[in-house]
């Protein structure tokens, strides 16, 4: 490790100063890791890294060898979006935990991906602040990369100690490379890094940066238009080198991905994906434990619409009910001390919430509080030791002012592995208490025993989770009041064979029993997975579900006590995809339930189909379609009966998604998707105690329903400094929520596209500036 003597090192791709020529540690002699696990590189892919540093950043060059350097993969993406391309990367652990990678990707057509990794998940929502440039040569290709200890985390020690590793992947044999070997036989990949030394003596520059943005949308549909500014001002403040504090003022998410509305016709709610950026980026911290749902804070209204409704005089109507409780302000800080114990604080503030009510007669309006000021915040402690265990607290809290509902959870969430990564025992302890017009605690407990390596491995899990248990205000919950137990025994190849370059063998048994009846819930499966893909790169996923006996829904009547009888059934799916390296790729997957009940069943196809035409552009389209015949579920009460129907739906959902990059700065994506869904009752049922329906012919409210949606993003991005974003955005969408079956899908297209579509353009500008280069230029 050498410390740059002689300048400024240009990020061009040309590996040409006499920094880099005069440097003799090279880290070269990379190992395989997948498919052919320990295998060494071949000599004509020959890959040679160096590393420089000064107090500002570290360096990082790499000469990648390809003897057909023609064939190099190099498809143009937006950030983030790995595409067709080689491409090369550094994995940086500042505190050489083996827990935790800053991961650092450049592909050969010179885009940036990057993500903070624990073991099993990759977090590409994070973006940091870095520069890189590429060079095709006619040997192959070189990479020039300039991090920031900004884009770090590492403890203030005079001497530095890093684990690091290097990543190569040819994109067009699938073929993936790392410095420091990662053996497949061991089950936890962060843990098996190199060892990076000589970084001493440091003294890297204050952390404080500023991202002012300013916004402006033209908003239009058929009966009126509207013209919005808005302006605000992010800040990423570093505390030391390891903690940082985010803080968000005046938040504006015009521009987040659209939510993909459905017919949901489940008792749970639908779970929508976080698409605002601060709730997205560096949040690894907050998600341990699983209590945290980011979309609940700036989400709907606690006191629902139909609430309101329940509680008007007979002259009143709701006249406005806002979808949705705006943000004020939010701020994060998180970070790891040198001994390995992480860190975070999470507090967001959304306002008083009202909706307004009109009396007919008088025409007075009056505000009716739907959202109370509300404040969240969630605290969570992470201490990592032995390189690869860690036990974790995990606190939220929500405060509703009034005397509206508030709550508190609290968890202690433990992952500890042997020496060698050989097993692991995992669990956690969670307590709720709900503070409402009944206050309530409940608790969820859970134990995991686990062999992690070899080519057969296991895991077995029990499970316990109160009647009580709730952490709905800041997390998300479905099920709760029972005890379960899972296994999963699995085999696996570790090298390719004469048919498959990998393959992947699992059975697995999962019983959940309700707790106050000890009957079997409909959660329960046994199932059979097999994965592989073949040695020409064809991808394919088997998987039979049986459940033999009859189960029981206790979710399905929304009323606690009873339960719906679901019969025997079983189901599967067959998941298949072409090589994507190819120009022209496939996916499909057919799938199936079908019900021990005459008549009842669900088929599913999913097909899907790209295009590359070039490096810059590209096009897809997927349909999805679902047929449930005869199938059941709860449609509403009639005199303290519970009334369930059967029904009939379908369900098609179409998506057209296009990309075209004029470079690796400059792109234009567009996003369509249409949904459409119906269910159609045919005949009603009360539901009796034991779990039985028996027919209510008495019934006959229309509860039917016909939901007709479009979408449409057509985007422009350009990413003209480090950090700073010129975008774009035309947007149109409408939806139709109708209780009147249309069965034609043609109609159904013709109808929504004659509805009141709402058209949207915007432009936004975000522009990043570093205090110590305002400090210098003054």
């Amino acid at each position: 490790m050498a410390k740059a003597k002689n300048g400024d090192i240009a990020i061009d791709g040309k590996i040409n100063e006499e920094d880099w020529t005069s440097n003799n540690n090279i880290a070269t002699d990379f190992i395989m890791t997948t498919p052919d696990n320990g295998k060494a590189i071949n000599i004509n892919q020959k890959t040679d890294v160096k590393i420089l540093y000064d107090n500002d950043a570290i360096y990082i060059s790499a000469v990648l060898n390809d003897n057909e350097p023609q064939k190099i993969q190099r498809e143009l993406t937006e950030r983030d979006v790995f595409g067709v391309a080689d491409n090369f990367a550094v994995f940086i652990n500042g505190f050489n935990d083996g827990q935790q990678d800053y991961r650092f990707y450049v592909s050969a057509a010179g885009t940036q991906m990057d993500c903070i990794a624990t073991e099993g998940n990759e977090d590409f929502t994070w973006d940091a602040i870095w520069q890189s440039s590429v060079k095709i040569t006619d040997s192959g290709w070189t990479v020039e990369m300039k991090i920031p200890y900004a884009a770090i985390r590492f403890p203030r020690n005079k001497k530095q100690t890093w684990g690091i590793n290097f990543l190569r992947e040819i994109k067009r044999t699938t073929q993936k490379y790392t410095w420091n070997h990662v053996n497949a036989k061991i089950g936890a990949a962060v843990t098996q890094t190199g060892q990076l030394n000589g970084i001493e003596n440091i003294s890297p520059s204050t952390r404080l940066f500023f991202i002012p943005y300013t916004s402006a949308y033209y908003q239009t549909d058929k009966f009126t238009s509207d013209k919005t500014f808005k302006a605000g001002l992010d800040i990423k403040y570093g505390i030391n080198d390891a903690f940082t504090v985010d803080a968000i003022l005046v938040p504006d998410f015009g521009q987040t991905k659209f939510d993909n509305a459905i017919l949901n016709l489940e008792p749970f709610e639908q779970k929508l994906n976080e698409n605002r950026p601060f709730f997205t980026e560096g949040t690894n911290l907050f998600n341990i434990g699983g209590l945290f749902y980011s979309r609940r804070i700036g989400g709907n209204p606690i006191v629902s619409k139909e609430e309101v409704e329940s509680n008007l005089e007979s002259t009143e109507s709701i006249s406005e009910y806002p979808s949705t409780v705006k943000l004020i302000n939010a701020v994060k800080v998180s970070g790891r001390t040198k001994n390995g114990l992480g860190i975070g604080f999470l507090n967001a503030v959304t306002e008083k919430t009202f909706a307004k009510i009109t009396d007919s007669d008088t025409e007075n309006i009056k505000n009716e509080v739907i959202n109370p000021l509300t404040n969240y915040n969630i605290l969570v402690f992470d201490q990592r030791f032995r390189q690869n265990s860690s036990i974790s607290f995990i606190n939220s809290n929500t405060s509703r002012d009034g005397s509206f509902r508030d709550a508190n959870v609290s968890g202690l969430v433990f992952d500890l592995n042997t020496k060698a990564n050989t097993y692991n025992l995992s669990g956690d302890f969670k307590y709720s208490t709900i503070n409402d017009i009944e206050n309530t605690n409940g608790f969820k407990t859970a134990l995991n025993f686990a062999k992690t390596s070899g080519k057969y491995r296991y895991l077995i899990t029990g499970k316990y989770t109160s009647k009580k248990y709730d952490t709905n205000d800041l997390g998300i919950l479905y099920y709760y009041n029972y005890y379960s137990g899972f296994v999963n025994g699995s085999y696996r190849i570790l090298n390719p064979n004469k048919f498959f370059n990998s393959f992947l063998f699992e059975q697995e048994v999962n019983i959940d029993v309700d707790n106050t009846t000890n009957k079997i819930q409909n959660t329960s499966w046994f199932q059979t997975i097999v994965t592989a893909t073949t040695l020409n790169l064809f991808y394919f996923q088997l998987g039979i579900n049986l459940l033999p006996f009859e189960t029981y829904d206790f979710y399905m009547p929304l009323q606690e006590g009873r339960y719906l009888r679901i019969p025997r059934k079983i189901s599967g799916y067959l998941e298949m995809e072409s090589n994507k390296n190819k120009n022209l790729t496939f996916d499909i997957t057919p799938s199936f339930i079908k019900y021990d009940e005459a008549d009842r069943f669900t088929y599913k196809m999913y097909a899907g189909t790209k295009y590359r035409f070039n490096d810059k552009f590209s096009l897809a389209f997927s349909t999805d379609y679902t047929n449930e015949a005869n199938t059941i579920g709860w449609v509403g009460t009639s005199n303290s009966d519970i009334i369930f129907a059967r029904r009939n739906r379908e369900i098609i959902q179409s998506e057209l998604t296009g990309k075209y990059a004029i470079n690796n700065k400059m792109t234009f994506n567009l996003k369509a998707r249409y949904y459409w869904s119906y269910s159609d009752n045919h005949h009603f049922y009360k539901l009796e105690d034991n779990g039985d329906i028996t027919h209510n012919d008495s019934y006959n409210l229309n509860k039917n329903r016909n939901l007709n949606s479009w979408n449409m993003d057509f985007s422009y991005s350009w990413w003209f400094a480090p950090g700073s974003q010129l975008s774009l955005l035309y947007r149109n969408y409408a939806l139709e929520d109708t209780n009147m079956v249309e069965k034609k899908l043609g109609k159904n297209i013709n109808n929504i596209f004659n509805s009141n579509m709402t058209n949207i353009l915007s432009i936004s500008l975000r522009y990043f500036i570093d205090y110590n280069n305002v400090k210098h230029k003054l």
